[in-house]
């Protein structure tokens, strides 16, 4: 990559119907590992003008109530649309049973209390390669670009739930531009953010201009160390208006927002949807492990910038392949920090459900963790206490 660039990066608020999709999704499954923490699920969701279709595959062992589960989200959320709302709208379910696990691709065990040998027995079902990245460029070690468009997604999504903006609708979008220059971020090049709004309710552009400039924009950069300067280019529903926005005007799936819950194509990132899964899929918690490692590099000041990359197939516990990129801003050499992490690191599936505790955060968590994950990144979470955020290997390096 350059040196001196413009990298822009994209965030949806939880109405988007992609995240409604992934939210739904998520939901299910928190109530799944609620029931049976050993639960195996796999959904997803697609929403367009009336319609929400779930397809799901699990083990018949909980008692799950899907259609209950989607009108909830979607009331949480906030739709109250007549053509789109929790009580109105028509779900269609396609319900299939999972054949019974073995023991080799796993069963109804507790990893705590496995040994070395048997979390060796334990293999991936999926073949995936997997992405973990994290830069000094924001406190977490994430990319500016995508940190900056999660906060002003979540703010805008904040002022509506709030009724701050009372004409405002679920569904919305933004994007930050940044300028980077000797590989680093200098000055913010552009914001744009699309406020779909109630259709019994709009405000003319110059309204919605100042309002989203004051209750969104202004208090996300108030403490920020770069801020919007005089060229700054803001746009704000530059294009026609986005009337109701939501599934009435474009349709939702899960698994469609894969930048977004990572690093907004900073990095790169697997093609496998994050949500709707149990942590029994190694394309999920592998992703997880891998930013786990990254962070711990960049954390212990071995590198700038790291990449984790990480190769699973099918029938084995490990990853075949472990590659570390650190762009030219490793302290040591990066086929040394990748077998630091062969050695120091445990990315197998058994392990890592046993290292993160997978299978109980959603009862840690009062029963809604995984479905607070799909919306503003899996990742570099503030408002939530991921153990894959947890920077507790830079001792090692």
């Amino acid at each position: 990559m350059k040196k001196d660039f413009l990298f822009t990066s994209e965030s949806v608020t939880e109405g988007h119907p992609d995240k409604l999709c992934d939210k739904i999704s998520d939901a299910i499954v928190d109530r799944f590992l609620l029931q049976d923490p050993y639960a195996r699920i796999i959904t997803e969701c697609a929403v367009s003008t009336g319609i929400v279709f779930l397809a799901a595959r699990f083990e018949p062992n909980a008692n799950v109530d899907f259609t209950n589960i989607a009108r909830q989200v979607i009331d949480k959320v906030g739709y109250n649309q007549a053509d789109f709302n929790g009580k109105t709208c028509s779900i269609l379910t396609s319900l299939q049973e999972l054949p019974p696990a073995s023991i080799h691709n796993f069963a109804e065990i507790d990893e705590k209390k496995l040994a070395d040998a048997e979390i060796e027995q334990i293999t991936v079902r999926d073949q995936v390669t997997v992405f973990g990245f994290a830069c000094k460029q924001t406190p977490i070690l994430m990319p500016l670009p995508i940190y900056l468009a999660h906060k002003l997604a979540r703010q805008l999504s904040e002022v509506k739930l709030q009724k701050k903006l009372n004409y405002l609708s679920p569904d919305g979008k933004t994007q930050v531009g940044i300028e980077y220059k000797n590989h680093k971020p200098y000055r913010i090049h552009g914001i744009s953010i699309i406020a779909s709004q109630n259709s019994w309710e709009k405000p003319n552009f110059q309204e919605l201009d100042d309002d989203i400039r004051e209750a969104v924009i202004k208090p996300i950069f108030l403490h920020e160390d770069i801020q919007p300067d005089k060229n700054t280019r803001i746009f704000i529903d530059f294009d026609e208006p986005f009337n109701v926005g939501g599934p009435s005007i474009h349709s939702g799936l899960t698994g469609r927002k894969n930048a977004i819950d990572t690093y907004g194509e900073y990095s790169r990132h697997s093609g496998a949807a994050l949500s709707g899964k149990d942590p029994s899929r190694i394309d999920r918690i592998g992703a997880y492990a891998a930013r786990y490692a990254a962070k711990n590099i960049v954390a212990a000041d071995v590198a700038d910038e790291c990449e984790v990359q990480l190769s699973y197939s099918i029938g084995c516990a490990r990853p075949l392949s472990i590659q570390v990129e650190t762009f030219g801003t490793g302290k040591i050499s990066d086929e040394k920090i990748a077998k630091i992490l062969e050695k120091h690191f445990d990315f197998r599936l058994a392990g890592i459900i046993k290292q993160f505790n997978l299978r109980f955060l959603p009862s840690l968590h009062k029963g809604s963790f995984y479905e607070k994950l799909a919306t503003y990144g899996h990742v570099g979470r503030t408002d939530m206490s991921l153990p894959w955020e947890v920077t507790d290997k830079v001792g090692i390096f």
